[in-house]
């Protein structure tokens, strides 16, 4: 069973996490490369603002992973990486401070260069970067989020009667990379008639009320154990109205009362005058 999602989602973060350790301009030579300047390669248009300098980490990982890429050829990026970081952990102050020396003095150089970007920023352009800035912590906080979510146990969404297709189908699908057999397969469902793809419309079917199951109960877990901001915005929303709902019913019936109790004082105010009424009648 092939997993769709993860397999697409792995690939993505993969490619985005490591493109910057391709930078051409530092595979090539390895010899001093904790002194070199790993900004260059990454900065951007001349307009734009200047990149952070890399730290000490980043720098010493620069100048191991094509030395281990070339000693381990068999061995997969993540675990050159893995290894890198390991090595990096167990080195002495001493050994790191190079990378550290050059660090600082980089950041001492992007702070002028900052500084002397912000200076020709029109406030039109400055009113933009904050906007952009919200964006980005806005779409950084919504991921940790999500990661923190699935670390708690939050239930997966329910696959669709395509991805159930292939998910089945994968393995034996035509094709030699993920991406071909993926098209392989679109084209065998299109292809298949309403009566064969009802088997996996019913399953997806399922799989929403498997969903809505037990993301109820995961959500009502999190609110017991004061966890709301994991929950979705529709939930929220949901609780907020009924809460709402229950106030208003709530003050709804305090009212009734409040009027049944007057009236009945009324009653008993209006019976107690024609009681004495009644005993002067009498009297007279």
């Amino acid at each position: 069973m092939a997993p769709f999602g993860l397999v697409t989602a792995s690939v993505s973060l993969f490619a985005k996490s490591f493109n910057v350790f391709t930078c051409k301009s530092i595979l090539p030579r390895v010899v001093n490369a904790s002194f070199r300047n790993p900004v260059k390669c990454l900065s951007t248009q001349v307009s734009g603002p200047p990149k952070r300098p890399l730290n000490g980490y980043m720098r010493y990982v620069l100048q191991q992973k094509p030395v281990l890429a070339t000693q381990n050829p068999e061995i997969k990026l993540i675990e050159i990486i893995r290894k890198i970081a390991s090595e990096w952990r167990s080195m002495s102050p001493e050994k790191k401070q190079p990378f550290e020396d050059a660090f600082l003095r980089e950041k001492e150089v992007f702070k002028v260069n900052l500084q002397q970007y912000q200076a020709q920023l029109t406030p039109e352009q400055i009113e933009q970067q904050v906007f952009d800035k919200r964006q980005r912590m806005a779409k950084r906080k919504a991921i940790r989020k999500k990661r923190e979510a699935t670390t708690m146990g939050k239930p997966k969404r329910p696959r669709t009667s395509f991805n159930i297709f292939m998910s089945e189908h994968f393995e034996e699908a035509k094709g030699t990379n993920t991406q071909s057999k993926m098209q392989a397969l679109l084209i065998e469902w299109r292809n298949l008639f309403n009566h064969q793809k009802q088997v996996y419309v019913q399953l997806a079917e399922d799989d929403k009320i498997r969903y809505k199951n037990e993301i109820k109960s995961w959500e009502d877990h999190m609110t017991e154990i004061g966890r709301k901001d994991l929950i979705r915005d529709k939930t929220l929303s949901d609780q907020k109205k009924k809460a709402a709902m229950a106030e208003k019913a709530k003050k709804a019936e305090k009212l009734k009362k409040a009027a049944a109790k007057a009236q009945a004082a009324k009653a008993k105010s209006k019976l107690k005058k024609t009681t004495v009424t009644v005993k002067k009648v009498k009297n007279t």
